[in-house]
């Protein structure tokens, strides 16, 4: 293993050296740690519990966990999947404490992104808050699937690991990996269609201000050709 330079920029070191210079006390290394982590862990997190403070909580002791046994880190696996197996050991740890048992979902291939990247335009209000509201939606239901799919699809196709990554990480087989990953699809699929639907036939929707504008609207015209029409009276 190549041990870091002293004063280097822990920036450009590769996983094993960043690990290295972590077990020694570097605080930048442990900044530049996780500055590379803290989205990932916390998504691992949040898969699983379904909480932001609960997944911000774990995040903290995983990362206290991790620094205490980075020495043993000897580069086989990527440290981000070092990481987050870590997380989603103590993420499953949380849920079963809370739950006081573990529920067992049979587990079940590959999925691609639920929303396809947009080309970049400028973003309008009105575009930025149904962006938002549709961001809303998407994660509702990822939140609303069953855990151990929730997990993987959160992996997958939110932060984009490979299945070797996923399975190693959650200490499943690859197999396994990939079938939870296309029931969590289909479950995605099919309630997001019927959330579709629903929108569908509330679109359009007349009603509230606008309703009452445009009905002001029309009244003041209204009176405006009544007052015309008696002051044509003889």
């Amino acid at each position: 293993m190549n041990l870091p330079t002293p004063h280097a920029n822990p920036a450009h070191f590769a996983d094993a050296e960043l690990a290295h210079a972590v077990g020694a006390g570097d605080e930048p290394a442990l900044r530049e740690l996780l500055r590379r982590h803290n989205q990932r862990l916390f998504r691992t997190a949040r898969a699983i519990l379904r909480d932001d403070a609960e997944a911000e909580d774990i995040v903290q002791e995983a990362y206290l966990k991790a620094i205490r046994a980075i020495d043993g880190f000897r580069g086989d696996a990527k440290l981000s999947t070092w990481l987050t197996r870590i997380v989603a050991n103590e993420a499953l740890a949380r849920l079963r404490k809370v739950r006081r048992a573990a529920e067992v979902v049979p587990l079940e291939a590959d999925v691609e992104p639920v929303l396809a990247a947009d080309a970049p335009q400028p973003e309008t209000p009105e575009v930025a808050a149904m962006r938002a509201q549709a961001r809303r939606i998407v994660e509702r239901r990822i939140d609303a699937l069953p855990e151990a799919f929730r997990t993987v699809f959160v992996l997958r196709v939110v932060e984009e690991m490979t299945v070797e990554e996923t399975a190693a990480a959650l200490a499943v087989p690859e197999a396994t990996v990939r079938t939870r990953l296309f029931r969590a699809r289909s479950l995605l699929r099919e309630s997001l269609a019927r959330e579709l639907d629903m929108a569908i036939e509330d679109a359009f929707g007349f009603a509230g201000a606008r309703c009452a504008r445009i009905t002001e609207a029309v009244i003041a015209a209204w009176r405006d050709l009544q007052h015309s029409a008696g002051a044509s009276q003889p």
